[in-house]
């Protein structure tokens, strides 16, 4: 390849995006990057601040100063926030809440998008996320928008947070979903929606394995591979 490959992955939340991207990009010899990964990391260091994620100024001004660094070594990614490592204390409830709001500020997501483009190198990246063929990669080769059925999405997050020792209901978990979605949609900046060269697929009757082979094929059928 005369340049990096790079296929997105966008979708809501418990579509499957995560471990079908870390699944492809072993598969194809490629690096992966979980994009929500550095909002979350935003989202921690304003809260470790004490600082209300809805507060735009503040927020602003306490991810400016913040360091995010992202390292990937094929399917392993970690973050850091002014030199330590935050991988596993951004993924609890309190700051994907409030990575929801923080997501939402322009001078935040251009600081991040930002690092984001700078983390494809080597043969290529899968790089997953809620705007990621739109945005932060519209030009890339082959983008996929993976969705599924609310109902399922919020069993497969609430199988994950048992997994993780976190206690929810499914009521509360699908709930929680459908505000994120929300959310999302009626963002300002950059909201969910498929970038319009961008193939669908739809995971609720599908094993990740299965929507892995169906992204290889579409790839080879472009000739990416």
């Amino acid at each position: 390849m005369k340049n990096p490959l790079v296929i997105t992955i966008d979708g809501p939340a418990g579509a499957g995006k995560s471990t079908v991207a870390q699944m492809l990009a072993a598969r194809l010899g490629l690096n992966y990057v979980d994009s929500g990964a550095t909002y979350r990391a935003a989202a921690l260091k304003v809260l470790e601040a004490g600082a209300s994620p809805e507060d735009e100024a503040v927020v602003v001004e306490i991810v400016g100063r913040a360091e995010i660094q992202f390292s990937t070594d094929g399917s392993d990614s970690r973050v850091s926030v002014d030199g330590r490592d935050v991988s596993q204390a951004i993924r609890t409830p309190e700051v994907t809440s409030a990575a929801a709001h923080v997501s939402r500020l322009p001078q935040v997501r251009q600081k991040l998008i930002a690092l984001q483009r700078s983390l494809v190198r080597g043969k290529g990246v899968v790089m997953e996320g809620r705007d990621i063929g739109t945005v932060v990669f519209p030009e890339a080769p082959l983008k996929i928008f993976l969705k599924a059925d609310v109902k399922e999405r919020a069993r497969r997050r609430l199988h994950q947070d048992r997994e993780e020792g976190r206690v929810a209901s499914l009521e509360q978990t699908a709930y929680d979903i459908g505000r994120r979605d929300q959310l999302d949609a009626e963002r300002r900046i950059s909201p969910l929606v498929p970038a319009p060269d961008a193939v669908e697929i739809d995971s609720t009757n599908l094993a990740a394995d299965q929507v892995v082979e169906r992204i290889v094929a579409l790839a080879r059928t472009k000739g990416l591979l």
